[in-house]
């Protein structure tokens, strides 16, 4: 039983206790500022034992507190989508990959975002940087779903310096090279050879300083790195000569540069006054991407799927009003729970939004209380095709489930096991179909020594239909115990099941050839 008393709850269980907004602590509403990186991998930052430097990342997570236990999507489209709506991608018809240049489709437009209900809760809302959530119609732009201003671009892969995107055309056999960059709903010219983090920097830096101190801000950074292409200026890449792999020495000037970023924009709150009532939280959208220099190690798996690597993300949340600062949390967090989470510290309200399946998880990350979060759906595609699978692994779709064997008949007529699909509860970790690329790619720099063999293939055992993993004793996913614990396995199953029944059929249309940038030299809508 939830009583209301003004803004206040009084939760009746077994234990009473009342929890009221920050806002009504004494304070002004704090200042938000959500930075997410894009394809940062697992041992991709410092204080994970990276060889990179990120000294801006270090410190101000050692001076908050980091997320270890922090789940995103495996994808940019679905865990932006999820930020955005505080609901899993089954919900919103996005659980099938990404959202193409062409696609004639958004998140719904029934959905209510994050921006617009921070807007409601009297805060001035302002995005820099990748939107992919949709452009086909001027309804899906970043300033029609809640932000007051907006400067980035609207899909994703093109190029830092010339800010173009190139993408092929099937139905017009050709392939287009267009401008991808927007101030507001215009078309931005006149940025050609500026390094876009160092532009979106410049630009959120401005957006801090021009900000009336009296008023709320939220402000969502999404960087462009470390996404590929391979790119930054040499004066980033020159510190990191003794990476040999050239991938992964120019990923790691990116991610110097991506780290620069932060601490300039951290300045900048602190210059302006408004450091003291921040909330600064920093993510990354999903795991990295092995192909493009990015690494996970030691967990297994790579962007694209669903084992840890590509799920277990980089988080943490830094601000002068953590009651408990400088600790590591391990309570079960899920991008999904920052929009109910952020809008309980403006003081807003969720009424206004479609059911939730995020969690408001500040005193958990504050105070070191449990994380209301029991359960996390990672996800349930039924078309999932591995677009790059693993070298000399030509497996790439689901598996079949006429071969599951140890698994209760309860089971196989709760879920077809041969959709890909992942589940965890507890510390248990249910995965079916195929995940993705199942490698463990070794630390980088040690291709050449014992440990390559050990961490590139682990045990070398052949994908189940249906595997379980306890991964708070085992987060390498190491150890498949599906045949130890079959009663865990069938109600796993069942949740998949009941999951499923409660899914939008999957939205992922046809390229659209009117998305032809040709007469207009810039990507955008064209309904």
């Amino acid at each position: 039983m939830a009583i209301v008393k003004g803004n206040c709850y009084m939760i009746a269980t077994a234990i009473i206790f009342v929890y009221c907004p920050l806002v009504l602590e004494g304070k002004n509403p704090p200042h938000i500022v959500f930075i997410l990186a894009d394809d940062f991998g697992w041992n991709d930052v410092g204080y994970h034992g990276s060889e990179i430097n990120t000294p801006n990342l270090d410190k101000l997570s050692a001076k908050g507190v980091r997320l270890e236990n922090y789940y995103v999507q495996p994808l940019c489209t679905p865990s932006r989508n999820q930020l955005m709506t505080g609901r899993y991608q089954i919900h919103t018809g996005m659980q099938h990959q990404i959202i193409w240049p062409c696609q004639p489709y958004c998140v719904p437009l029934e959905e209510k975002l994050l921006p617009q209900l921070m807007r409601e809760a009297g805060y001035a809302t302002h995005m820099v940087g990748k939107w992919h959530l949709g452009m086909y119609r001027k309804d899906c732009l970043p300033t029609r779903r809640g932000f007051d201003s907006y400067f980035g671009y609207l899909t994703g892969s093109e190029d830092y310096f010339d800010h173009h995107r190139c993408h092929p055309i099937p139905a017009l056999n050709v392939t287009r090279c267009a401008l991808d960059l927007r101030d507001g709903e215009e078309v931005a010219t006149g940025y050609t050879g500026i390094y876009s983090t160092q532009l979106f920097t410049d630009r959120v830096t401005g957006i801090i300083s021009k900000h009336d101190r009296e008023k709320p801000l939220f402000l969502y950074v999404a960087l462009q790195a470390v996404h590929d292409p391979l790119q930054a200026p040499e004066r980033y890449i020159t510190p990191y000569s003794f990476i040999k792999d050239g991938h992964r020495r120019k990923y790691a000037g990116m991610v110097s540069a991506m780290d620069e970023a932060v601490g300039n924009i951290t300045l900048a709150l602190q210059h302006t006054g408004l450091w003291d009532n921040t909330v600064l939280l920093f993510s990354t959208d999903n795991g990295g991407q092995t192909l493009s220099g990015g690494s996970n190690w030691p967990l297994r798996g790579r962007k694209w799927s669903l084992w840890e690597g590509g799920v277990r993300g980089v988080g943490f949340v830094t601000s002068p009003l953590i009651k408990q600062p400088g600790t590591i949390s391990h309570q079960l967090i899920h991008i999904s729970d920052w929009l109910p989470t952020l809008v309980g510290l403006a003081g807003g309200s969720t009424n206004g939004t479609k059911p939730l399946d995020g969690f408001n998880v500040w005193n958990a990350i504050s105070k070191g209380y449990a994380s209301p979060r029991l359960e996390l759906l990672h996800n349930i595609d039924p078309f999932y095709v591995d677009i790059a699978p693993c070298p000399g692994q030509g497996f790439q779709g689901s598996v079949n489930d006429a071969s599951v064997k140890g698994v209760g008949s309860s089971s196989m007529s709760a879920f077809n096991v041969s959709i890909h699909a992942a589940i965890r509860s507890s510390q248990w970790k249910l995965l079916t179909g195929y995940p993705g690329c199942d490698r463990w790619f070794p630390r980088p720099g040690s291709e050449n020594s014992s440990e390559t063999q050990s961490w590139e293939w682990g045990s070398g055992d052949p994908l189940k239909p249906v595997m379980l993993f306890d991964v708070e004793a085992d987060p390498q996913e190491r150890q498949e115990v599906s045949d130890k614990h079959p009663d865990i396995v069938d109600n796993l199953l069942k949740r998949l099941a009941h999951h499923l029944q409660r899914s939008e059929p999957v939205t992922f249309p046809d390229d659209d050839p009117r998305c032809d940038p040709v007469t207009t030299g810039a990507w955008g809508p064209w309904e």
